[in-house]
């Protein structure tokens, strides 16, 4: 359960932007998504591999 300590007269709408972003740190709803669907491991290290090269690339353009 997500717990948000609301101050005395502090607006609304700063407090619904805690709490969304609370929300998404814990993964609830990354999680839900994997979930529905099943995915071999050799894919999810296949997709991971090729996220590493990605960034590798973009750090050496960055150097460049």
């Amino acid at each position: 359960m997500i717990i948000i300590p609301v101050k005395e007269g502090e607006n609304i709408e700063r407090v619904l932007k805690k709490y969304k972003r609370k929300f998404e740190k814990t993964g609830v709803v990354k999680e839900l998504r994997e979930r529905q669907k099943f995915t071999k491991p050799s894919i999810k290290k296949r997709e991971q591999k090729l996220k590493a090269i990605y960034i590798k690339n973009l750090k050496l353009q960055d150097q460049t």
